[in-house]
């Protein structure tokens, strides 16, 4: 196995996904009772509202469940708790996550975004948007979009084309196929700088396409050519406001920010790039209605966009466009509203919390650290402030060689290997919401 890249200064590196209870794994890790009962605490809940389960090998493991309701003095920010009995056939599953972190926020915004659709609408394929280039983009949520970028300062708008689609993941695709050379030059080289999103290498290949393919780690990369560089910034997994780095003149970048939204990250500066990636799942939380939009410089690579996504779907859902739109809409009324907190700090009290638990108990437990970020000010918040992304990245100490053995057996915690150190268990890295991307 190759050398761990340089920003893994850590020995044994994992990805923890935050869908897990601060107090509880404290409590696990030091082998104490800790009392008959814990309260969960999560950055990305548990979906199941019950007792759910999961399969690991041939085994089946109960899931804890963390989306109860309980009052506590961090209700106001958002969070979500459950009271559970310590069972040792219990385990903390964090193999999956859902954004449900905001769901309390949404329910307390009662009918605002509540929408009635009558069965006669929505029936046509065609938007009445006027729109020849994305002919099935929802005029309302395109104006929602513009304008939430606008109020956050996170992304340029002007003069750029929007494509809609099924998620970034759909989105990212459609940029594959838009940016590929269409000859018989061969498929283009695909990389990104690891550590990254472990699924980028299984949605780049899954479709054998002789237009592309996974090329590997930017900072290793040395073909000559064209190729594709992604850019995910806040990165995923390891939270950081990143760069491209082949930085060569045959090089084409897709940047990928899904995660820069004021509750992860300082909003420094306005991103401005020829194809940005977004998606309602991190933006806001509503990963359900699989909603995502691409901010688009050049006219024809968002023609080729929609071409792909209208020969892949034929189009996207009008009701999850007119869904997001009025949650978009809501948010950015939310920011004007001088009388109460606006949905972003809301959110970013909740992401506060639960970092300060998790920094809290990897302090006490000495087996677990996590790293530091530098603090930056926030153009849109108005303070500087640390990142806290909606994943942890965490040093494994104490002499642990087999990391997600270690978890599973030893700590009853279900985790899922990091793709690109497959083979490497001193570096296992762990990360449980990648089905949402």
């Amino acid at each position: 196995m190759g050398k761990v890249p340089r920003i893994l200064s850590w020995r044994n590196m994992l990805v923890l996904s935050l869908a897990v209870n601060f107090s509880l794994i404290l409590r696990i890790l030091k082998g104490t009772d800790g009392g008959n009962s814990s309260y969960l605490v999560s950055i990305w809940p548990v979906v199941s509202n019950s007792l759910d389960r999961t399969v690991y090998g041939d085994s089946k493991w109960p899931v804890v469940s963390t989306t109860a309701s309980g009052s506590s003095s961090l209700s106001s920010a958002s969070c979500t708790y459950n009271e559970t009995q310590e069972d040792d056939h219990r385990i903390i599953n964090l193999k999956l996550g859902d954004p449900m972190v905001y769901e309390r926020y949404w329910q307390e915004m009662g009918h605002m975004t509540t929408m009635v659709i009558a069965g006669w609408q929505s029936l046509s394929y065609f938007s009445d948007n006027n729109n020849e280039l994305c002919w099935f983009l929802e005029p309302e949520l395109a104006k929602e979009i513009v304008r939430v970028h606008k109020v956050v300062g996170n992304a340029v708008t002007q003069d750029r084309y929007i494509v809609v689609g099924t998620g970034s993941t759909q989105l990212y695709q459609a940029a594959l196929y838009a940016l590929s050379p269409h000859d018989d030059s061969g498929p283009i080289n695909v990389v990104s700088a690891a550590p990254y999103y472990c699924s980028y290498p299984l949605i780049t290949d899954c479709l054998k396409s002789g237009l592309y393919r996974w090329g590997g780690d930017a900072k290793t990369y040395k073909e000559e050519g064209q190729y594709i560089e992604l850019v995910t910034s806040p990165n995923n997994p390891d939270g950081i406001l990143r760069e491209s780095v082949v930085n060569r003149s045959e090089g084409i970048l897709i940047h990928d920010l899904a995660y820069y939204w004021p509750q992860y990250t300082p909003i420094t500066s306005i991103a401005d790039h020829d194809v940005m990636l977004f998606t309602a799942s991190k933006s806001t939380g509503h990963a359900g209605m699989r909603i995502g939009w691409a901010l688009v410089k050049d006219k024809e690579t968002a023609k080729k966009m929609t071409e792909y996504i209208e020969l892949n779907t034929i189009g996207v859902s009008k009701v999850s466009q007119l869904r997001v739109a009025k949650v978009l809409k809501a948010v950015s009324d939310s920011c004007g509203n001088e009388t109460a907190k606006s949905f972003f700090e809301h959110s970013y009290d909740a992401m506060f919390e639960r970092w300060k638990l998790l920094k809290q108990a990897s302090k006490t437990t000495k087996g677990f650290t996590v790293p530091d970020f530098a603090s930056q000010r926030c153009n849109f918040l108005g303070k500087a402030f640390e990142p806290q992304p909606a994943f942890a990245w965490l040093k494994c100490e104490e002499g642990i060689v087999d990391c997600e053995k270690f978890l599973r057996e030893k700590k009853n915690i279900l985790t899922k290997m990091f793709v690109p150190y497959y083979g490497n268990l001193n570096n296992a890295m762990i990360e449980t919401f990648n089905h949402l991307r």
